[in-house]
């Protein structure tokens, strides 16, 4: 059975793929950018798979 990416990175990446910024996510979600882009990292980590081109 594949365990569930966390719900914080997944919130995380929505945003920001919504915004196209880390930085317009983090101020919708009340953190910083550095915390969205740990977040979103974490998340990629998960899949195996790089998410957005930095």
């Amino acid at each position: 059975m594949h365990s569930q990416p966390p719900l914080n990175a997944l919130r995380a990446f929505e945003v920001a793929a919504r915004h196209l910024s880390f930085v317009q996510a983090g101020k919708e979600l009340g953190v910083t950018s550095a915390a969205v882009s740990q977040q979103v990292r974490n998340l990629e980590d998960h899949v195996g798979k790089r998410l957005f081109i930095r």
